[in-house]
């Protein structure tokens, strides 16, 4: 016999505390624009440029021994993933005087050009040659030249407004305007709220946090789908019942779908934020603020915007669908 741990019908009435969520949604936005645009992001290797050279820990090679032994200006620090602890370097361009003079040969053009590949190499030479390192003990070693890194950051930022103008002429197109407009709220407040708490919390944001973010993005409008289906569905059987009964009904309804959704898939990021170490952090981060966050505002959001836009849930003739010929 299996346990039930959900009541069978619950009676939350979440629009009439639609004002509060609301507000603090506000909060938080006006929050996470205001860090955006003072502090902005720590953006990784892929959008900043520069290169990331990850080695064991040893008795040798330790951070204040690179950072001693190693010029250039370089940003060392300690990491650890699986168990092991790491060296973690950074860098844009070192200084080009220590570039060689096959470097300083170059036309100022091909130095701009040649600069990041030269600075890397310059920096894991010397680190092979101060502590007779092998190629094999070069765990990482990303780069990216300036460029490259800004067309990343342009792609990245358009892939997210290219699926989130998709989405919203698929729910203009499903529903109407006024849930597209209630869709898309939701989306751009997850969004704007996870860009945020990686500004506050000084978390990398790479391409990795990208996906993560496009993930949150359909996990969220998703949610909200299903919450609009079931609101349409009530206002089907329910002609005369006001607007705001019709969304806490259809709330309540997908309540433990919402809820049973969002607990599965944390626990299947558990598996990202034990395992992945380091180089997932921002994506396992991501995912559990978005899921989080999107389930917030699957509930309290997205159908409330739909209410304050003065939509008329009732305004639709009934569709002639069995089943759904309306209670008064």
């Amino acid at each position: 016999m299996l346990i039930k741990f959900w009541p069978a019908e619950t009676k939350i009435p979440f629009m009439r505390y639609r004002f509060v969520g609301a507000a603090l949604s506000i909060i938080m936005i006006v929050g996470s624009l205001g860090l955006l645009f003072t502090k902005g992001l720590n953006l990784g290797v892929d959008f900043a440029g520069g290169s990331v050279i990850e080695v064991l820990e040893s008795e040798t090679v330790t951070v204040s021994e690179v950072r001693s032994r190693i010029p250039g200006g370089l940003t060392v620090n300690s990491a650890e993933s699986s168990g092991n602890k790491l060296v973690v370097i950074r860098f844009g361009e070192v200084d080009r005087a220590l570039l060689g003079p096959e470097f300083a040969a170059l036309t100022p053009e091909q130095q701009d050009e040649r600069a990041s590949v030269a600075s890397n190499s310059f920096v894991v030479n010397a680190l092979k040659r101060e502590f007779n390192l092998a190629d094999t003990d070069i765990l990482k070693n990303d780069s990216v030249g300036p460029k490259v890194s800004g067309e990343l950051f342009v792609e990245s930022m358009i892939a997210l407004g290219v699926a989130s103008l998709v989405m919203l002429a698929y729910i203009s197109f499903r529903y109407s305007w006024s849930y597209a407009a209630g869709g898309i709220a939701a989306l751009v407040h997850d969004a704007i709220g996870t860009m945020g708490l990686f500004s506050l919390l000084d978390i990398e944001f790479n391409l990795t946090t990208v996906a993560a973010l496009l993930t949150i993005i359909g996990y969220s409008i998703n949610d909200s789908v299903v919450v609009f289906d079931r609101v349409r569905e009530v206002r089907r059987k329910y002609k005369q019942m006001p607007a705001t009964e019709v969304i806490d009904i259809a709330t309540n309804q997908t309540l433990s779908r919402t809820i049973l959704t969002g607990g599965t898939t944390l626990i299947a990021i558990l598996a990202i934020v034990i395992f992945g170490g380091p180089v997932l952090q921002g994506m396992s981060v991501a995912m559990i603020w978005g899921i989080l966050i999107g389930t917030y505002s699957s509930i309290f959001f997205a159908a409330a915007i739909v209410l304050m836009l003065g939509a008329d849930i009732r305004s639709h003739q009934p569709d002639k669908t069995p089943g759904f010929e309306g209670v008064p």
